[in-house]
C-alpha cells in the first residue's frame, strides 16, 4: 500500500518505519499561488507563535522557551542541539526572522510511531523567544467544528519542494467514528482518544507541515490549539482525512513536561 505518509516523512507501508523527515529540499517562489493544499498566503503578524524546524517540520510557541511539536519529528529525548528553530516572521529568509537551537528535547514517553498515538514532543531552546505564545485546549470543548492549520511545506503529494512563506487552510473536524471507517478500509486504525481527524475537499496538510498546530478560535477570540499534525493518506485525498495529535487528550502530560523543562532552566 503506498501514499500512507506522516506528514513530516514518506512511507512505503503502514508497517515501514519513517524513512527520513523532508528538509527544505528548495524554495518555492512566492507568486501568491496556493500553498500547504488547497491554501493561501498569512500575513506579517498573524500567528506569531508558529515556528519551523530545520528537520522540516512546524510547532507552536507554547512558552517563551519551548516548542511544542510532533514526536515523529524527533529522535529521542534527551540533550540534543542539532535542531535550529526559526520563528518571529512568516517568510523564513526574512531579516526579521530569528533563529535559535534545541537544547533538550521531551518526547512523549508512550510514543512509538504516529500511528499509535501519543505524537508529541517538546523543545527546550537555547533562549527564550519574546514572541507571543499559543494557548493549548485543556478540554474537548473546542475539539468541533472548523479548524485553521498552517505550515511551510509542500503544496502537493509527493513534492519536495518546501515553502519560504507561511500558508494556512480552514478544514473542517470528522468524527472518530467516520475517520475510522474511512482508513480502515486501509487497514488502519485511528486511535480515538488520542487523535482527531479533519478534511475538507481539495484542502489539507501536507509534507513538511508535521507538528504545526491546527486551531480555532475560542469564546473569548483567542487563539487555541486544537490539534498536532501527525499523519494521513496522501495529502488532500476525497475521503482520507488529516490525522492529528488531540492535544486535549494530552494537556495534562504536555503540562508536566513543560514544567520538567522549566525546572532544566532553574
Amino acid at each position: 500500500m503506498r501514499g500512507w505518509r506522516f506528514r513530516g516523512a514518506l512511507l512505503v507501508t503502514a508497517a515501514a518505519a519513517i524513512l527520513g523527515l523532508l528538509p527544505a529540499a528548495s524554495w518555492a517562489s512566492d507568486d501568491g499561488q496556493e500553498r500547504i493544499v488547497g491554501g493561501h498566503s498569512v500575513d506579517e503578524g498573524t500567528y506569531p507563535w508558529m515556528v519551523r524546524l530545520s528537520v522540516g517540520c512546524g510547532g507552536s510557541l507554547v512558552a517563551p522557551q519551548i516548542v511544542l511539536t510532533a514526536g515523529h519529528c524527533v529522535k529521542r529525548s534527551g540533550a540534543d542541539t542539532s535542531i535550529g528553530i526559526t520563528a518571529g516572521s512568516v517568510d523564513l529568509q526574512s531579516a526579521d526572522a530569528k533563529t535559535v537551537r534545541s537544547r533538550y528535547i521531551h518526547r512523549a514517553p508512550g510514543y512509538t510511531d504516529a500511528s499509535k498515538g501519543d505524537d508529541w514532543a517538546l523543545i527546550l531552546l537555547d533562549q527564550p523567544l519574546n514572541l507571543q505564545t499559543l494557548a493549548l485546549a485543556q478540554d474537548g470543548t473546542y475539539d468541533e467544528g472548523r479548524f485553521t492549520v498552517m505550515g511551510w511545506g509542500s503544496t502537493r503529494e509527493g513534492s519536495l519542494t518546501q515553502q519560504r512563506r507561511l500558508r494556512s487552510v480552514d478544514v473542517d473536524f470528522v468524527s472518530d467514528a467516520s475517520c475510522g471507517r474511512k482508513y480502515g478500509r486501509l487497514g488502519l486504525e485511528i486511535v480515538d482518544s488520542d487523535m482527531i481527524c479533519a478534511a475538507r475537499n481539495g484542502k489539507d496538510s501536507c509534507q513538511g507541515d508535521s507538528g504545526g498546530p491546527m486551531v480555532r478560535l475560542d469564546a473569548t477570540g483567542s487563539w487555541l490549539q486544537i490539534g498536532i499534525v501527525s499523519w494521513g493518506y496522501g495529502c488532500a485525498r476525497k475521503n482520507y482525512p488529516g490525522v492529528y495529535g488531540q492535544v486535549s487528550t494530552f494537556a495534562p502530560d504536555i503540562a508536566a513536561g513543560v514544567t520538567a523543562l522549566q525546572n532544566r532552566l532553574a
